[in-house]
């Protein structure tokens, strides 16, 4: 921009043209201005897929956790639930027993590997090893027969040293949604009860 006068002797500023016609440089204003412009619109489409992953997420997933104690070592406790002919005697024990496993059905069958299958109570529960930790950790992917094809939960058995005794940090998720309180019964009367008469 220059100061230029008119033929009334007035001054007016008149952009200065470039002798290469090349187009103007844009003043720090302007520079400043845009790029307050661009962060604007890319914290507007952030802030929009924030709001839609939001929308994704579930904070109201159901969740077990449960702390049974037994009077007995972590080697012994994790023999009890990796064990088939150990957790047979589980079975035979449990409320599901008792309200009637399929005749002939085969109380327990249990991998010894990471990988490998379980069916529990008569082929009810079903699953595999995701992790077998011996004396300190199972963690499986667990499913109950009356569940939708291809649903699996992950059921995680954490034993640790109490006393003299061990304590089983229990934690069970991704379940169908509305099974938590079936679910929590069901554990305590399929396996903590039945593993307390065994174990002592």
């Amino acid at each position: 921009m220059r100061a230029v006068a008119d033929k009334y002797g007035r001054k007016t500023m008149v952009k200065k043209k470039r002798a290469n016609g090349l187009a103007r440089t844009p003043t720090r204003r302007e520079l400043i201005a845009g790029i307050t412009v661009a962060f604007g619109g890319v914290a507007l489409g952030s802030t929009r897929l924030w709001a839609e992953a939001a929308e994704e997420i579930s904070h109201t997933a159901e969740a077990i956790h449960q702390e049974p104690v037994f009077k007995a070592s972590r080697k012994r406790v994790y023999e009890a639930l990796t064990d088939a002919k150990q957790f047979e005697k589980v079975v035979q024990l449990s409320g599901a027993m008792k309200s009637g496993m399929a005749p002939g059905a085969k109380p327990a069958e249990i991998s010894h590997e990471a990988g490998g299958a379980f069916a529990l109570f008569g082929g009810y529960v079903t699953g595999r090893h995701l992790e077998l930790v011996p004396n300190e950790r199972l963690v499986q992917a667990w499913r109950a027969g009356s569940w939708d094809p291809g649903d699996y939960s992950i059921a995680k058995f954490q034993l640790v040293e109490q006393g003299a005794g061990t304590k089983i940090v229990f934690d069970h998720t991704g379940f169908p949604k509305g099974q938590a309180e079936h679910l929590a019964a069901g554990w305590k009367m399929n396996y903590w009860e039945p593993l307390q008469k065994i174990l002592g």
